[in-house]
């Protein structure tokens, strides 16, 4: 099989080359410049090219560098910034995924005559009965299925994750074996284009109007001030301008971009039955209405049992309201290691 490898210049798409060599495929690495701005996450950087670049020489392949900034600036900043002004979380790193890595790449791999892609992804392909699945990594601390749920059949089945069977401390050790240079290389960053050094708040400065706005309680009684409402999220404690004392922990339980008001409370006023949801996406078939799934919310978090419905989940138990945007993400209740897909909060 002729693949194209997606090369950031980390360890786990080192590896994910080296293995595919092993397995007597024909390989060639690709580095993706996207972020044209500055970088200092450990991604997108001149030395993530050239580290890519290094790797691919100690194993004898072909690599090569394609600039898809304009798309990435369409797809991903734009989007990012528009999100934080609607007062949604964005999910920069799962738009990547859907409009870039797995389809610009995707395309270009095909234009080129390459068979599939592969990526360095803690996640796994799986030819099951109803088609192909998208299933967890092995090392469910570095699990990335949440980031891929929006793969569909066309995109999985050319698509390979080598590593997806390893855990992080075995992708080092293959990588140490073969005198990889990227072996100990930290992880990046999640946000390519947001700086250590710069932040969230500086970034977006420079491309939105960022607005004060009054903090309140459930009785609508002003309780402090926050420089930036677009910066708030639901469930965020820190940062919301709230005066410290021996009470009850406070949290942002509703936050009124256009109202320029964010509303707090305790722990409890968090607590929801229900979690509306926008259009989803399926790796498959969707689940029939009232099916019980498993709920996840984050990148890393714990998924949830719930009944889902389109449009809705209802919790099994009352789970912490979810920030709209936030990408709710649907694996089977039966087989826990299979994602069906999902769809952002609302």
């Amino acid at each position: 099989m002729r693949v194209l490898v997606g090369m950031s210049g980390g360890v786990d798409s080192s590896v994910a080359a080296a293995l595919l060599l092993e397995q007597g495929h024909e390989v060639v690495g690709a580095t993706l410049k996207l972020w044209g701005g500055a970088s200092d996450s450990g991604c997108c950087s001149v030395a993530d090219v050239e580290d890519a670049r290094r790797v691919a020489q100690q194993l004898g392949v072909d690599h090569h560098v394609f600039s898809f900034t304009d798309d990435f600036d369409e797809h991903v900043v734009a989007p990012y910034v528009a999100d934080h002004a609607a007062g949604r979380t964005p999910n920069p790193c799962i738009e990547c995924n859907r409009h870039l890595k797995f389809d610009r790449f995707l395309r270009r791999a095909r234009q080129l005559g390459f068979d599939g892609v592969a990526t360095g992804h803690h996640a796994r392909v799986v030819a099951g009965p109803d088609g192909v699945q998208l299933r967890r990594g092995a090392d469910r601390r570095k699990d990335q299925s949440y980031v891929l749920h929006v793969l569909g059949q066309s995109q999985l089945a050319r698509t390979l994750l080598p590593v997806g069977h390893l855990t992080k401390d075995e992708v080092r050790r293959r990588a140490a074996t073969l005198g990889l240079r990227t072996a100990s290389k930290p992880d990046s960053q999640d946000v390519c284009f947001i700086t250590a050094t710069g932040g969230r708040r500086a970034f977006l400065a420079g491309r939105a109007e960022l607005h004060p706005a009054a903090v309140v309680d459930r009785s609508g009684a002003p309780v402090g001030r926050v420089d930036a409402v677009e910066l708030v999220t639901v469930g965020q404690r820190r940062g919301l301008g709230v005066a410290g004392g021996t009470g009850d922990p406070r949290y942002a339980v509703a936050v009124d971009v256009p109202g320029r008001t964010v509303v707090v409370g305790d722990a409890g006023d968090l607590l929801r039955a229900t979690l509306p949801l926008g259009p989803a996406t399926w790796v498959a078939a969707p689940p029939p209405a009232g099916a019980s799934v498993l709920a996840q919310v984050s990148a890393h978090g714990e998924a949830r049992p719930a009944w889902w419905r389109p449009g809705r989940l209802s919790w099994h138990e009352p789970q912490r309201a979810v920030a709209p945007g936030q990408a709710v993400v649907l694996y089977d209740d039966a087989d826990p290691d299979r994602c069906l897909g999902g769809a952002p909060a609302t």
